[in-house]
């Protein structure tokens, strides 16, 4: 898989995790290790480049506000333009990963 399939994979992970509702950059990294328990951790050095293309590409805002423990954060949030992104990378990622489910089960 080619590093821009995984880049792709990470904006539809960061696209979906906003989709539950804004967030900052490290509530992200929690959400997305809570959520595989552990199995994907995401760095900052993928992260915030991530979320820097997805807010030039208009598929989420972002504002400054103060976080949970009062410190200043950048939070981010899905615009309709990145649910509309999300459909359709959530559509492509499962014709994907059907036609490598088949391949391990008939090859």
């Amino acid at each position: 898989m080619g590093n821009d399939r995984l880049q792709g994979t990470l904006e539809l992970l960061i696209l979906k995790t906003l989709a539950r509702g804004p967030m900052h950059g490290y509530g992200i990294v929690l959400h997305l290790q809570r959520i595989t328990e552990d199995v994907l951790q995401v760095e900052e050095g993928s992260l915030y480049p991530a979320l820097h293309r997805i807010e030039q590409a208009g598929w989420i805002g972002a504002e400054w506000k103060l976080s949970e423990n009062g410190r200043r954060a950048k939070y981010y949030k899905l615009k309709p333009a990145g649910r509309r992104r999300l459909a359709q990378e959530e559509h492509n990622w499962n014709r994907v990963a059907a036609a490598v489910a088949k391949v391990l089960r008939f090859a």
